[in-house]
């Protein structure tokens, strides 16, 4: 128990201090800007760079292990959608914020550097991989469903699927497969600055994370948050462990990081994805910090069945 608490407290706490200085202090959410450009556009493609470019190329070009989360998380995705059009009678646009809360996990803030803490540097590759393919189809798949139930064309989708390839952690990821692929050492000053801001990528995060959560106070908790939490922080890692063990040939670490990744509380993208579009915002700030909250408990538990191979693998 005390290895588990010593893998959480630190980033929970990084969370906690956000959310303390921002009560405190009480400056306007627009004050986060800069901290966030620089996450966003230099420490986390830094740190996404160092990853893969540092990594034999051969285990790069793992596209199954890829297709298997990925089909694994849209499988949930689907669901939760299903569930918010069929059941509950939302329309498209609401119904697909709804299908992100329960399957957009916080991979980017959160998930290199409790992974690489909890597995070690080995669990980089895989990290790297599902952070950049999972968070370039986020980024395509939202605008796009969005665009289509508003009546867009082929060219509001085309702009959409340019702006995702270009986002920073997908350039940052593919600058690092070239220079894995074709074996170019980079100058050792170059590497100590991508160092230094990986470095910064996690604590950064984690602080801005907290800040944006204070910030976004919860005013109205929908009901559909009494299955999107479960869904997102026990369904989803279940079904990529399903799926992964299902294909088999995976190194178990990397179905460790796989399935941790899954098991991530709702990604604050959720909110500004539905902020940008005027729908659900108020209740997807809801789904994050509860998911946020609850996920206390349940990456612990999942810790505790890592920590004593109690998944079987």
């Amino acid at each position: 128990m005390a290895d588990i608490l010593a893998l959480l407290f630190p980033f929970f706490g990084l969370i906690a201090i956000g959310f303390g200085a921002a009560k405190i202090f009480r400056h306007p959410e627009e004050g986060t800007a800069w901290l966030n450009i620089f996450i966003i556009y230099a420490a986390l493609p830094a740190l996404f760079f160092k990853l893969v470019s540092r990594t034999p190329f051969d285990q790069l070009t793992r596209i199954d292990f890829v297709s298997i989360d990925l089909a694994a998380t849209y499988c949930v995705f689907g669901l939760v959608f299903a569930i918010g059009y069929f059941w509950k009678r939302n329309g498209v646009r609401e119904t697909t914020i709804q299908a992100f809360a329960g399957s957009y996990g916080n991979i980017g803030y959160m998930g290199p550097g409790l992974a690489l803490l909890a597995l070690g540097e080995d669990a980089a590759v895989p990290v790297a991989l599902i952070v950049c393919f999972e968070n370039a189809l986020h980024f395509m798949v939202a605008p796009s469903i969005m665009a289509a139930a508003g009546g867009g064309g082929r060219k509001v989708v085309g702009q959409i699927v340019m702006r995702a390839l270009l986002h920073p952690f997908v350039v940052a990821t593919a600058l690092g497969f070239a220079v894995a692929a074709t074996g170019y050492g980079p100058p050792e000053a170059f590497n100590r600055l991508v160092d230094y801001l990986a470095q910064a990528a996690a604590p950064c995060a984690l602080f801005a994370m907290g800040v944006t959560l204070a910030l976004r106070p919860v005013r109205r908790v929908p009901a559909e948050i009494g299955y999107i939490v479960p869904v997102k922080l026990v369904l989803h890692p279940l079904v990529v462990y399903l799926f992964m063990m299902a294909h088999g040939g995976f190194d178990p670490l990397w179905v460790k990081a796989a399935v941790l990744l899954a098991a991530l509380p709702t990604a604050t993208n959720v909110f500004v994805i539905a902020r940008q579009y005027g729908i659900w915002y108020e209740r997807a700030s809801a789904a994050i910090l509860i998911s946020t909250l609850c996920s206390v408990l349940t990456l612990a538990a999942l810790f505790a069945l890592i920590n004593t191979d109690a998944l079987p693998l």
